[in-house]
């Protein structure tokens, strides 16, 4: 079975609710995996946005969540895990140097929201509160398996 990451709120490529953004509550979407390879010791998610700040002159990914520590025997995220340590899982700090979720709020045209979630063959320790970056150093040479659900965003206003 392949390792595949959905959302109850949308669907692959499709448009992320506004409920989800700065423009609503700024609420993560709920999350739900299947498929994860059976040595998983534990979980971790990124979040981010390759087409800041214009999709036609993007210059940088920002980020939008890091989760890390999430049990094994987890098999989704539930809407209301934007906070610390929710679900057992903690959070690493996004691109406006919070821990916890920001939501899609691009200043122009619609962004794509890469959701990444990992299957690793550790359980990570406390690593305070990191950035994307030191996640991923964290996970090097652990990471069995990645599924990816794609969202996108434009603001109405």
């Amino acid at each position: 079975m392949a390792f595949v990451l959905t959302s109850p709120s949308f669907k692959e490529g499709g448009e992320i609710p506004r409920r989800h953004t700065c423009e609503g509550e700024d609420i993560p979407p709920p999350l739900e995996w299947v498929g994860a390879p059976p040595n998983t010791r534990s979980f971790a998610l990124i979040v981010d946005d390759p087409d800041a700040p214009d999709p036609k002159a993007p210059r940088r990914t920002f980020v939008h969540w890091v989760v890390y520590a999430i049990p094994a025997n987890a098999s989704r995220l539930p809407e209301d895990t934007g906070g610390e340590q929710r679900a057992g899982a903690r959070m690493g700090l996004n691109d406006w140097k919070k821990a916890g979720y920001g939501g899609p709020c691009p200043p122009i045209g619609r962004h794509r929201y890469f959701h990444k979630l990992y299957a690793l063959d550790i359980e990570l320790p406390d690593l305070g509160k990191p950035t994307k970056a030191d996640l991923e150093r964290a996970m090097a040479g652990h990471i069995l398996a990645r599924a990816e659900l794609v969202g996108t965003y434009q603001k109405t206003g």
